[in-house]
Parts: structure tokens; C-alpha cells; sequence
């Protein structure tokens, strides 16, 4: 019998696939590599029309003008940092952990009402943050924690998505390993933290990516209103709203504040493409 010919992508497609990628990684790109050049652009500079991706005549003085503006606030800008710094750390760990303790017995244990709880899970992904802030505002005022940090914090730690994604994971991990940990004798806490997790670390560094970049950049302001509660994309807003020549703070700004999760990204992007390639559960 003739042997079937197996059927391969050409050297062609593979060039129009790997300029598309290019493509659309040069448009993604884009925006960031213009908001570091604005960084770096004298007042001179940032008003010319048509806008320039170059920079003529670089310059440092917009990251220093923005400690020179926050000086002259009462509030020094170590306070801004440091309520960004303690909220999305302390509201990332406390997410992942309780994301995956939610997911664990809705993945791998049957109990009444499951099918009830998954699909309010499920529901609730489709409701946007706008539309849960003001019940939030209702909760933390009823509970006296307005301009608070637990008032930053809690919200963090009420969304779905990571309960929904953990559970997809989880429910991935062979029943098998989880029955012969109980036959050598492992409880609940030593089968979650150790077999199951491990296991799911992919899903936990992209949990942390995606928690990490939202809590650093839009964490709850609407809930403080002292300006030593307040964190540092306020004080940044608040920089950038003083006049036209402050463009250039603005964009130092900008910069500044995406730095950190660009870093973090960068790091958990590499480690969970090294998990995913070495995490396999042979059978």
C-alpha cells in the first residue's frame, strides 16, 4: 500500500507567519517604546507635530522634575510607594492563595450545590470592575473600613477569574496521585500544598502576572480619601493635572509606574515557559 504523505507548512507560510508575528509584535511595542522615548524628550520635543519616534536631544530632567514636584507636597513620595508597594503585594499573595484554595475542592471534590457555585463563578467573570465598585464603596462603608488598607486589600481578593482559572488547572492533576497520597497517609494541607500546587505552578506565576499588574496600576483609590492612604498612580494623576509643561513629568511618570510590572512579567513569563516545558505528569 502506498504510503500517505504527511502534509507539512511550507518555507513560504512559515515566512508570511513569522511577519505577521512581527508585526503584531512591533504593534503591541509600540505604545511602551513611545511612552519611554516621551521619558527622555525635552518641553521641545514633546509638542512637535507630526509626533517623532526619536529622540534629538535626550535628557533626565523629567524624572527629576517629578521628585522635584512631589517634594513640594506635604505627603513625602515614600508614602505613595509604599502603600503601592504593601497593597499589591500583600493583595497578590492573599488573591493567589485563596483563588486556589476556592478552586481546589470545587476541581477535585463532589459535594452539594457544585454545580450552582461553578456557574455563579462563571457569571460573575462577566461583570465588570465599574460594576461592582459602588456595592464595594456600600460594604466598606457599612464595615467602617473606607481609607483603610483593608478597604485597598479586600477587593483585591473578590474576583473570580482566578478561582475559574486555578479550577481549570487543578482539574487537570490525575486523581490518581491525590489517592495515593492518601494511602501514604497525607493529609488535606500536605496534598494541597504539596502535590497540587507544584503541580499548577504555571497557572499560579500567570495568576500572579495578571493580579500583580492590575493591583500596581488600578488598586482601589476610590476607597481612601487621606492623602497618606492614597498610592502612586494617584500621585502621579495628580502631577500630571498641574499644567501643559508637565507632559514631560507625566511621561516620566508613566514610565516609572510600568516599570515594576514589566519586570515581574519578564520574570514569571520565563519561569512559566520553563514549568510548562518541564512540568509534565507522565503516565
Amino acid at each position: 500500500m502506498r504510503k500517505k504523505k504527511r502534509t507539512t507548512r511550507s518555507g513560504f507560510g512559515n515566512a508570511i507567519a513569522a511577519i505577521f508575528l512581527l508585526l503584531m509584535g512591533v504593534f503591541i511595542a509600540l505604545p511602551i517604546y513611545y511612552s519611554i522615548i516621551n521619558a527622555f524628550k525635552p518641553t521641545s520635543e514633546l509638542f512637535l507635530f507630526p509626533p517623532r519616534f526619536v529622540v534629538y536631544e535626550p535628557t533626565f530632567q523629567n524624572f527629576l522634575n517629578v521628585v522635584r514636584v512631589q517634594s513640594q507636597s506635604l505627603v513625602p513620595v515614600e508614602r505613595y510607594l509604599f502603600n503601592s508597594v504593601f497593597i499589591t503585594i500583600v493583595g497578590t499573595a492573599g488573591y493567589v492563595l485563596i483563588a486556589s484554595m476556592a478552586a481546589y475542592p470545587m476541581a477535585k471534590r463532589n459535594f452539594p450545590g457544585k454545580k450552582v457555585i461553578y456557574y455563579i463563578v462563571v457569571f460573575a467573570i462577566l461583570f465588570r470592575p465599574e460594576v461592582t465598585s459602588l456595592p464595594q464603596y456600600m460594604m466598606m462603608s457599612k464595615f467602617n473600613m473606607l481609607d483603610t488598607y483593608w478597604a485597598l486589600i479586600f477587593p483585591l481578593l473578590a474576583t473570580s477569574f482566578g478561582v475559574f482559572l486555578m479550577m481549570q488547572f487543578m482539574s487537570t492533576v490525575p486523581d490518581e496521585i491525590l489517592e495515593a497520597a492518601r494511602i501514604d497517609g497525607a493529609g488535606e494541607k500536605y496534598t494541597f500544598f504539596h502535590i497540587v500546587l507544584p503541580t499548577v505552578k504555571p497557572a499560579l506565576l500567570t495568576l500572579t502576572i495578571f493580579n500583580f499588574v492590575s493591583a500596581w496600576s488600578t488598586a482601589g483609590s476610590q476607597f481612601t480619601y487621606s492623602e497618606t492612604m492614597k498610592l502612586l498612580p494617584t500621585m502621579l494623576s495628580q502631577i500630571s493635572t498641574g499644567s501643559i509643561m508637565r507632559a514631560g513629568v507625566t511621561a516620566a511618570g508613566t514610565v516609572l509606574l510600568m516599570l515594576p510590572s514589566i519586570i515581574v512579567f519578564a520574570v514569571c513569563q520565563g519561569s512559566v515557559i520553563e514549568t510548562m516545558t518541564h512540568s509534565g505528569i507522565k503516565s
